[in-house]
């Protein structure tokens, strides 16, 4: 490994534009040295931002120019990601696969096998785990505030009535289409992460757009283990494109107090717009309402934390420069998690059927 993580972005759509490339050129850790995309006004405006990145077309490009790098990030399609992630690994590349980490939990779980047998490193993006509101309710439930929790609800609602993008159109569930391997990835994993293992004991799972192939309409309920003799939490999980009114992002109800967040969080308008993630307003939604926490009508404004997705990059930095896989530091994301998250997306399906 290079004192500077030689890195390569797979993909300049949204992800990799928006929720890579910025984190990457602004961590003095990794150096941006690859951006792949075959569509021509993306490979412009990233050569006209990036002047010292080399754009290529594809992700074979990229891989022909292993022996030059340390990291490949993939920002691509879900079907891609599995073929893209393992020629990588066993082009002897660390590897970020961005969510969904993969199409089905059995390839998730081999990647991690295959990854743990070639001694690399691989995490998979779950950025909302930096979420302010995420990072929010955690703060609450490690001071005790809300008492015992009883129930998480988690919601990502969007009003979207058109597909603009062609592959989101013509894609599939098998393919990795739809907002349950979308938007779904997030919600499933914030749940997990928060009250731990679960299962799904209910799924309504719809298709309601003209152009929908897979789904765009979805609420699931998830069951966690007890913990510490405290009662079962329920997770209420909503997932819409269509939606005109949308309710809060998050509600979290507890023995002692309620909590409940209106507004999504900033860091993807931020990053889109251009802010550096260094800015010192990066991560703070100025103009959102803060959270309200009490009971009733006896409440009390408590305000967001700041976002921080640049953690998940700083966090890999530093277990890749330690010594990678061999490290004992942490990975921000195990990839077990998100097989997880993909076997409960794989009940909820059955169970909606």
């Amino acid at each position: 490994m290079t004192q500077t993580i030689r890195t390569a972005v797979v993909g300049y759509g949204l992800s990799g534009r928006v929720f890579h490339a910025p984190l990457i050129a602004a961590d003095p850790q990794f150096s941006l040295d690859v951006i792949a995309t075959s569509d021509r006004a993306r490979a412009s405006a990233a050569q006209e931002r990036y002047e010292r990145t080399r754009v290529v077309p594809d992700g074979d490009a990229v891989l022909a120019l292993a022996d030059s790098l340390d990291l490949v990030v993939l920002g691509t399609p879900p079907a891609t990601h599995y073929p893209l992630a393992k020629a990588a690994l066993e082009a002897g590349l660390d590897v970020v696969v961005d969510k969904p980490f993969a199409v089905t939990s059995a390839q998730g779980a081999e990647l991690v096998a295959l990854a743990e047998s070639l001694g690399r490193v691989l995490t998979v993006y779950q950025n909302r785990r930096w979420d302010g509101g995420f990072l929010t309710v955690k703060k609450l439930l490690d001071a005790g505030t809300l008492g015992d929790v009883l129930r998480f609800e988690a919601s990502m609602e969007r009003w979207a009535p058109e597909i603009t993008k062609t592959w989101k159109a013509a894609a599939t569930a098998a393919d990795g289409g739809g907002i349950l391997f979308d938007l779904g990835t997030h919600l499933v994993d914030m749940a997990v992460q928060l009250f731990g293992p679960a299962e799904v004991v209910h799924a309504e799972i719809n298709a309601r757009r003209t152009q929908e192939q897979a789904d765009d309409d979805n609420f699931l309920v998830l069951r966690h283990q007890p913990r510490d003799g405290q009662a079962a939490v329920t997770s209420h999980l909503i997932m819409n494109m269509l939606s005109a009114a949308p309710g809060p992002d998050l509600r979290v109800l507890g023995t002692k107090a309620g909590y409940v967040k209106h507004g999504t969080d900033p860091q993807e308008r931020q990053l889109g717009a251009g802010m550096a993630p260094t800015d010192p307003g990066y991560g703070v939604d100025a103009s959102g309402p803060a959270g309200l926490l009490g009971v009733l009508d006896d409440v009390e404004r408590v305000p967001t934390e700041p976002g921080a997705y640049p953690e998940f990059y700083r966090i890999l930095g530093q277990k890749l420069l330690d010594g990678g896989a061999s490290s004992g530091l942490p990975l921000p994301v195990d990839p077990h998690g998100p097989v997880a998250v993909l076997q409960l997306i794989e009940q909820a399906r059955t169970l909606a059927k």
